[in-house]
């Protein structure tokens, strides 16, 4: 969609601008989920969080579907905010269905994760199918689709939530109930005067629930502004990065050392996987492209599919299908005491990463010669980038409930999230370079010049795959009791 935006002289988008651009809403969508966090942990919780960033995410699909090009920025910065909201505290939410040290807890984020990878498949595959089909109404209906789906979705949760007992709430209500019972049982429940003290703060929290609401539509204009122009992203990842690292340390300050020492261990994890998504997200940006100039049309040599489709979708459907293979081997090993520690899972998440891209690389050798790759090894890299992701993604979220204090974990699922939006953001600069080599080139060097790239990510996701393996005594001896 974002190439086919158009420029103030009426040209479309070039690929170096739009690996730019995608890098920049990417990095925005990613960073606000820390933002997000932070408001569940401290003023809506969970639920509310998540209700309202669903809205939000709606609002922006039917801005999108109205008119995609005048609205464009528009409607992304609905979406931007959304997910903030959403995408952080429903991750959390999955985390706290598992109580301390339960082995279920990675196997439960993959099955998890392979839920999510079914609405990626589906709008991935489906989305770019109807954008591209030439209809004059086809980005329209794509987004019109999205928010569709999306209202499903928060319908079914709002019909569900019921089944989440206490998960989710807001802070202040169980704090309210707290006390409510503390002194029913103390004083049987006959003291007006601390009664009104607790109506008093849920007032107060009507009005903090309010200041979010209004809060966060004030700030859509700003957003828009900012995404629009790419070098305000530039601007905001240098600010928003040390402000966090700060707010983090002022929260280890107030926590034991024993927790601060797991904040550490979190922060590790953390900054590895801006590294990772840095890489893995080239599929939004040079992968697309590549997919959509330098393959071929035919997989498994006669079913005849969008190349583009498949770079969108292609993960997911791996995904869907390993995910619960994954999480049932990870039971099976934790039964017999073999399952690898978190950080060795992340090491061999770099390591089929980097087999990956040196799989992405090797479409070179299987050409027509035109300059057009086979689509079966490309379909086949993301089967291996697939199990990297499996290798880090549920897990990176599943220890990030494992390692944060009960009050932070809103935070801390922010902040891991937060890592991504800079892996956007790296990934949007990457992208870009590769297209600023490649501009104006013939199919064949444009061909050598990505697979090229490819080669070079290939290396230093190896690299830093070894790296966390070889540091792995270290950090496990931060993460103490958490496996």
């Amino acid at each position: 969609m974002i190439t086919n935006l158009t420029m103030p002289d009426g040209s479309l988008m070039p690929d170096k601008t739009a690996n730019l651009q995608y890098g920049s809403i990417q990095a925005f969508v990613y960073a606000f989920t820390f933002i997000g966090g932070l408001f569940a942990d401290k003023i809506l919780g969970f639920r509310k969080s998540l209700f309202w960033g669903g809205l939000l995410m709606i609002t922006g699909s039917i801005i999108l579907a109205i008119n995609p090009h005048t609205f464009f920025f528009l409607g992304i910065s609905f979406t931007v905010v959304g997910t903030g909201f959403f995408k952080p505290n429903i991750s959390t939410m999955v985390g706290q269905l598992y109580k301390k040290n339960d082995n279920r807890r990675d196997a439960g984020f993959s099955l998890f994760y392979s839920g999510i990878n079914i609405g990626a498949l589906l709008g991935g595959y489906a989305c770019i199918t109807i954008g591209q089909s030439g209809h004059p109404w086809s980005w329209n209906l794509a987004f019109g689709l999205a928010a569709i789906v999306m209202t499903i979705s928060l319908i079914t949760f709002v019909l569900t939530k019921k089944n989440l007992g206490p998960i989710g709430l807001s802070p202040f209500k169980t704090k309210a109930d707290t006390i409510t019972a503390y002194e029913a049982d103390a004083i049987g429940g006959n003291n007006p005067g601390k009664v009104v003290g607790i109506e008093t703060k849920s007032t107060k929290a009507k009005w903090l629930e309010l200041a979010v609401f209004i809060g966060s539509l004030a700030v859509i204009p700003l957003i828009m502004t900012m995404v629009r122009k790419t070098e305000y992203t530039d601007w905001f990842m240098y600010t928003i990065g040390p402000l966090t690292l700060v707010y983090l340390v002022y929260e280890m300050s107030r926590h034991t050392w024993s927790e601060s020492k797991k904040l550490i261990a979190a922060l590790i994890f953390i900054i590895f996987s801006i590294l990772f998504w840095a890489f893995f997200e080239q599929a939004g940006g040079s992968l697309s492209l590549f997919a959509n100039r330098n393959l071929s049309d035919t997989l498994l040599g006669f079913i005849k599919v969008n190349p583009v489709g498949v770079n969108n979708s292609a993960n997911s459907l791996f995904v869907i299908i390993f995910a619960p293979i994954a999480g049932f081997i990870w039971l099976a090993m934790a039964k017999r005491k073999i399952e690898p520690n978190t950080v060795v899972k992340f090491g061999l998440g770099f390591i089929f990463l980097g087999l990956a891209y040196l799989i992405f690389f090797s479409t070179r050798f299987f050409t027509n010669g035109l300059g057009i790759a086979n689509l079966n090894i490309f379909t086949l890299a993301y089967l291996v980038v697939t199990l990297g992701e499996l290798c880090l993604s549920p897990i990176g979220l599943s220890i990030m409930t494992k390692l944060s204090p009960a009050k932070l974990q809103g935070v801390m699922m922010g902040m891991w999230f937060l890592a991504s939006a800079y892996g956007q953001y790296v990934a949007g600069l990457i992208g870009a370079s590769m297209a600023g080599n490649s501009e104006g080139d013939s199919l064949v060097d444009k061909l050598i010049s990505y697979t090229a790239s490819f080669q070079q990510l290939g290396i230093y996701a190896l690299i830093a795959g070894a790296v966390l393996i070889i540091i792995s005594p270290v950090v496990r001896k931060l993460m103490q009791d958490v496996k």
